[in-house]
């Protein structure tokens, strides 16, 4: 009996350790990295978010412009976006390449946008617009707040060079002809 036991412990502290070796290094530091990201947008802290995304993509929409772009998106009086939650679903292993590690992490964002100062017809606008870019099924109204309730299913490329700390680029189908100029094909080529 005491044979069985050792045995099985054996087998078990050695499927751990494999384990332990198969797992993602970088996962904590990505969905710690991610998770202040999206956080400063959250709180409406632009700047810091803005210092959060990859200085490479900053050669195909300047700094300044994604600044005011994150702006009139998350501090714009007519349309009042709100991040309410975020999900790291999963964290690809990094690789290594030109210097760099990337890695594609999804998450799902849950928003709130208030539409209640615009009229019906930019309402339809700004329906027409959600459910094209997230999905019917992921676009609800409710029309006694006038709000919009969004379940975002993104993706978002996670670089570093020492592993410890992660810029990000999001990533949009609409907008990968655009990342060609800022990621390698070898992960454009993952989503």
């Amino acid at each position: 009996m005491r044979t069985k036991s050792l045995l099985f412990l054996f087998v078990l502290l050695s499927y751990l350790s494999f384990a332990q070796a198969k797992a993602n290094p970088d996962d904590p530091a990505i969905r710690k990295s991610l998770t202040y990201f999206v956080n400063s947008i959250k709180t409406k802290q632009i700047d810091r978010a803005v210092s959060c995304i990859y200085p490479k993509f900053f050669t195909v929409v300047p700094k300044d412009q994604m600044t005011q772009i994150l702006n009139m998106t998350y501090n714009n009086p007519f349309m009042k976006v709100e991040v309410q939650n975020l999900q790291i679903a999963s964290v690809e292993k990094s690789e290594l390449i030109s210097g760099e590690y990337f890695s594609i992490a999804s998450y799902f964002l849950k928003l709130k946008c208030n539409v209640s100062s615009m009229n019906d017809d930019m309402k339809k606008k700004i329906s027409a617009v959600l459910t094209n870019k997230y999905g019917k099924n992921n676009v609800k109204y409710l029309a006694s707040e006038s709000t919009y309730l969004i379940n975002a299913n993104m993706k978002a490329c996670a670089v570093s060079k020492d592993r410890k700390y992660w810029k990000f680029v999001i990533l949009e189908r609409e907008y990968k002809s655009q990342l060609v100029k800022v990621l390698p094909k070898k992960i454009l080529d993952k989503f």
